[in-house]
């Protein structure tokens, strides 16, 4: 996919664009249309085209967006961690606030409905403003809230802080694969979510050790603070190093710099700069009508919330079985999240690589042409693997069987989750190229509110059916919900992503 400016081709490849064979959603929302650059923007930023480009992002060097993808990452581990760092001390937390065990259960999950919430406001300033000013705001709107919930042991304040930070959190979450799609093609797009879901996912591991160390030895409140002064440091790097890669906004930072107004006062660049309000309605709209309209958005938002859901029963309850059923301390019940981690980890970077050798060879069998179908394939192994960890997990906890095959089974079951994900997640950025904060913030809908939910009837559900038949249940659901997706996209997904659009919107 070529992505250099040229004379001739300037209008198709200033903004990255998949193939022919690709649905592509840059007119299927006609209101929500990003303006083409003139002729006399196109020439002048021909000339501008080098490794250092600030204007065409897939033009920079490897090392450049290498250290950008690993500085959007650590965003990403920000929010896992918080979303799992209070997890060792619920019960202490629930004790200090003078929470009910249900209402400490909210606690731990409100802040994932923030996470689901932030998404749609965060992707239509993104495409309105910027990627790198949205990110920095959001971040710091995280660090306030987040350093705000343990003030005063307050109730109110500790489950609205949750709620709030959980919104600024988000921005990782939103944020970090649109940037990465807009530094790299489709040929590199599993080994670039590699480097970008590298230390994300380390993240449920370290939030409970921090919890965990932080409640036993000095107290739960510094488990917040802690993570604020963290995310203090990454947003002082984000400041210095990270650019902005969104195509639109560098197109209007391009026609203003280069002062080209005279040639392109009368063109989109200059009608839409003198209605950013106008312009930002419609980036906000757009991930409403995204979901609304596209079949596929729906069925992606339904099975990923379907898996998000399991995995944060798994991750709000796994610290209670080590210190209820095990009789094991706060600290090191929290050291056992490392299996988790080592699951997400190989998931990410072994399932990132594999992705991108399976497109290769598809995309040669079918004489170079490509489709986000190409990207099914790496869902069938996470979909087996997991229900085998889930019910590994159940039985051998309820017989009290040795930690080790525990936490094996966690790490399969983490594992299959993460495959499964990933390989959905590249998905929806082949299908929605230019607008992939708009996708990702539509597609994360159903994700939070499931994982929002989820959490809250988990300790009843193990308490009436056990750990083995709780988690026989959810592997179930997976198997019975779960394995019929790959089927559907594989055969179907042409007419799913063709589906919802206006008739002449295709390019």
């Amino acid at each position: 996919m070529a992505t250099t400016l040229t004379d001739e081709k300037c209008h198709s490849e200033t903004i990255p664009t998949p193939s022919a064979s690709q649905d592509v959603e840059n007119n299927a929302l006609s209101s929500c249309d990003a303006p083409q650059p003139s002729s006399s923007l196109c020439k002048l930023s021909a000339q501008l085209v080098s490794p250092d480009d600030p204007y065409q992002p897939r033009t920079w060097t490897e090392r450049r967006k290498t250290s950008m993808a690993i500085l959007v990452s650590f965003s990403q581990l920000v929010a896992l961690m918080s979303a799992s760092v209070i997890a060792p001390a619920l019960s202490q937390i629930a004790q200090d606030v003078g929470l009910t065990t249900s209402a400490a259960q909210v606690a731990f999950s409100v802040y994932l409905l923030g996470l689901g919430l932030g998404p749609f406001l965060i992707a239509a300033c993104s495409e309105t403003f910027g990627r790198r000013p949205v990110w920095i705001f959001s971040h710091l709107f995280y660090i306030l809230w987040n350093s705000l919930c343990p003030v005063g042991n307050s109730s109110v304040l500790m489950i609205t802080g949750r709620l709030m930070s959980g919104f600024g959190a988000s921005v990782g979450i939103s944020l970090s694969a649109p940037i990465v799609a807009d530094m790299y093609g489709p040929e590199k797009r599993g080994r670039s979510l590699a480097v970008a879901t590298f230390a994300p996912y380390f993240g449920p591991a370290v939030g409970p050790i921090i919890g965990g160390l932080m409640t036993q030895h000095i107290s739960w409140h510094w488990s917040f603070w802690l993570l604020s002064i963290f995310d203090a440091a990454v947003v002082l790097l984000g400041f210095c190093f990270l650019r902005e890669t969104y195509a639109p906004v560098l197109q209007r930072r391009a026609a203003h710099l280069l002062k080209t107004s005279s040639d392109v006062g009368n063109g989109a660049l200059t009608t839409t700069d003198t209605n950013l309000l106008d312009r930002f309605l419609k980036s906000l709209a757009r991930p409403v009508l995204l979901l609304y309209r596209r079949p596929v958005i729906q069925l992606l938002s339904l099975l990923l919330g379907l898996n998000f859901g399991i995995y944060t029963i798994i991750l709000s309850t796994f610290a209670a079985l080590w210190i209820e059923k095990y009789q094991e301390s706060t600290t090191i019940s929290s050291l056992h999240y490392i299996a988790i981690a080592i699951g997400c980890t190989v998931s990410s970077q072994g399932g990132g690589h594999l992705t991108d050798f399976v497109w290769r060879r598809l995309k040669r069998r079918a004489g170079g042409h490509f489709n986000p179908e190409y990207r099914v394939p790496i869902m069938l192994p996470g979909l087996v693997l997991m229900p085998i960890g889930l019910i590994w997990y159940g039985w051998s906890a309820e017989h009290r069987l040795s930690w080790i095959m525990v936490d094996i089974a966690v790490v399969i079951f983490t594992l299959g989750s993460f495959l499964w994900a990933q390989a959905m997640l590249a998905y929806l950025l082949d299908e929605f190229v230019q607008y992939a904060a708009s996708a990702n913030a539509a597609s994360r809908m159903f994700v939070y509110l499931l994982g929002f939910a989820f959490p809250i009837f988990a300790p009843d559900l193990y308490e009436k059916l056990g750990y083995g038949w709780g988690n026989t249940l959810l592997a179930l659901i997976i198997i019975g919900l779960g394995w019929i997706s790959p089927i559907l996209l594989w055969k179907f997904g042409a007419r799913l992503r063709a589906a919802g659009r206006r008739e002449g919107e295709v390019d």
